[in-house]
C-alpha cells in the first residue's frame, strides 16, 4: 500500500497515510483563508485511521464548534483540520505534501465566498458550498 509523507514549515511535525486521498479540493471560505493568510487553501482528505503523526504532535485548537485545527508549534504552519461535520476525516494541506504535485484538486468549494479578484477558469466543478 501507498504511504504519502508530509511536515510543516521547520520539519518538526511531520504525518503520513496509507492509501489514496479520498478527496482532493480548493476550499475558498473565509475561515480557511483566514487560517491560512491566503486567498484559498487546497485540501486533501484521508481516511483519519490511515493517517497518523509521525514528528512532533501538532498543537490542536478549537477553531469554532465541533472544528478542531492541528498547527506546529514551533513554526506556526497550519497542519490539518477536522470536523464532526466529516466524521472519520482527516483534512491535510496539500501544500504539506513531501510531492505536493502528486495532489490534483477536483474541485472548487464554498464559491460564494471566494474573493472577487480570483478567477477561476481551470474546469474544475465548482460549489457554493461543501457537502455534508
Amino acid at each position: 500500500m501507498s504511504v504519502t509523507k508530509g511536515h510543516c514549515l521547520c520539519g518538526q511535525v511531520t504525518f503520513e497515510f496509507t492509501g489514496s486521498p479520498i478527496w482532493c479540493g480548493h476550499c475558498h471560505c473565509e475561515s480557511c483563508r483566514r487560517a491560512t493568510a491566503s486567498p484559498f487553501t487546497t485540501w486533501i482528505g484521508v481516511r483519519r485511521e490511515s493517517c497518523r503523526f509521525t514528528g512532533v504532535e501538532p498543537l490542536i485548537r478549537q477553531s469554532s464548534p465541533g472544528a478542531r485545527r492541528s498547527f506546529c508549534r514551533n513554526c506556526g504552519s497550519p497542519v490539518a483540520f477536522e470536523s464532526e461535520r466529516w466524521p472519520g476525516e482527516t483534512h491535510l494541506y496539500a501544500a504539506l505534501l513531501a510531492h505536493p504535485e502528486q495532489a490534483a484538486p477536483q474541485f472548487h468549494v464554498h464559491v460564494a465566498e471566494k474573493l472577487p479578484w480570483i478567477k477561476l477558469d481551470d474546469g474544475l466543478p465548482q460549489y457554493e458550498r461543501s457537502s455534508s
